[in-house]
């Protein structure tokens, strides 16, 4: 069932500290904020942006660190949000997208009710174990450490589109 609904899906959205980012933040002297986050998981959405499947961050947090990482995967993000299945909820419904043909990467309770509100509720490895019960799926790989990349690559497998 899982393998079926991933080959239906036409929009992921992602959280991004613990998804994105291994969720430790460096923070300097200054002030400024430094995440760390996994190559490989530009890639991953890459590809899906080749298969016509649209990618966006949802984010409660308001670095400019989340802009400057989204704009360098060439991803769209929206960042302080605190009702992240609202912002999910609208973006569906302007491109005409049914929310059972959606997944939602999460790693935190903040990300439950954007998870439970689309088809494929996929949880990374090393998230809070609510999360994990919400999710239909989980990585076995943790946020920041091509977590991203693994849901893609399900994606890919899941999709005919991902064999061109």
């Amino acid at each position: 069932m899982a393998q079926e609904a991933l080959g239906r899906i036409k929009a992921v959205f992602f959280d991004f500290d613990g998804v994105l980012t291994d969720n430790r933040v460096l923070v300097h002297e200054d002030g400024s904020e430094a995440v760390l986050c996994n190559r490989s998981d530009g890639v991953g959405l890459s590809k899906l942006r080749e298969m016509g499947i649209m990618c966006l961050v949802v984010s409660a947090e308001t670095n400019p660190v989340v802009s400057r990482r989204c704009q360098k995967l060439n991803i769209d993000c929206v960042q302080g949000v605190d009702n992240k299945k609202a912002v999910l909820s609208q973006v569906l419904s302007e491109r005409g997208i049914s929310p059972e043909h959606a997944a939602f990467v999460g790693n935190d309770i903040g990300d439950i009710d954007s998870m439970t509100y689309v088809g494929v509720p996929i949880a990374v490895a090393d998230a809070y174990p609510e999360v994990k019960e919400a999710a239909k799926l989980t990585t076995t790989r943790e946020g920041g450490r091509g977590a991203v990349r693994e849901g893609c690559d399900w994606i890919r497998a899941a999709s005919d589109r991902g064999s061109r």
